[in-house]
């Protein structure tokens, strides 16, 4: 059995997600699980996809960083999954995990791809102290807490989470934040 594996980091990339959900239903892949989440924070659809699969099934994702976060993530993933005996394949790559080759690949592209974000933080806070340097950062203000109280109060008279953000003038991220933290 084919298990499908579609996220992206933020609400907004809804055209990415379903590109991904049509990739996974052309392989076919009998189920497909989809989040929009970011790759640090706790994904639940992952879990039940891993849980999912049985022996002799795939999880099958498109790309490598719609699966893993670090080269050590993607490790604990890859042993969970041969621990099982499931396959893993990403499309992008053309790579299948049930061989050597696939596995020797699938390590060397997942460090490849670790050193890649690292340096993109990298830049990242260099552009951001240089930025402070000259006054012109100061960060993104922390409208999910200035808004806390109103938000719940909002969400608890039955307003939907995008109604609540629209009405506040914040993000719908912002909302979901709120509720994880209370």
């Amino acid at each position: 059995m084919m298990i499908g594996y579609a996220r992206t980091s933020t609400l907004e990339q809804i055209a990415s997600l379903e590109a991904q959900k049509d990739s996974l239903k052309a392989i076919p892949c009998d189920r497909v699980y989809e989040e929009q989440i970011s790759s640090v924070a706790l994904r639940g659809q992952l879990r039940a996809a891993i849980d999912y699969t049985r022996e002799g099934d795939t999880l099958v994702v498109t790309k490598l960083d719609r699966l893993a976060r670090s080269i050590k993530h993607l490790g604990e993933i890859l042993e969970e999954l041969e621990s099982k005996g499931v396959g893993l394949r990403i499309l992008a790559l053309g790579l299948d995990s049930t061989n050597a080759t696939g596995k020797l690949m699938l390590n060397v592209l997942g460090s490849v791809a670790q050193f890649e974000r690292e340096m993109m933080l990298e830049r990242q806070l260099e552009g951001i102290a240089k930025a402070k340097a000259q006054g012109k950062y100061r960060g993104r203000k922390a409208t999910a807490m200035i808004h806390k109280q109103e938000a719940m109060d909002l969400l608890a008279e039955g307003l939907s989470k995008r109604a609540t953000a629209q009405k506040l003038g914040i993000s719908e991220r912002s909302v979901y934040r709120i509720v994880e933290i209370t």
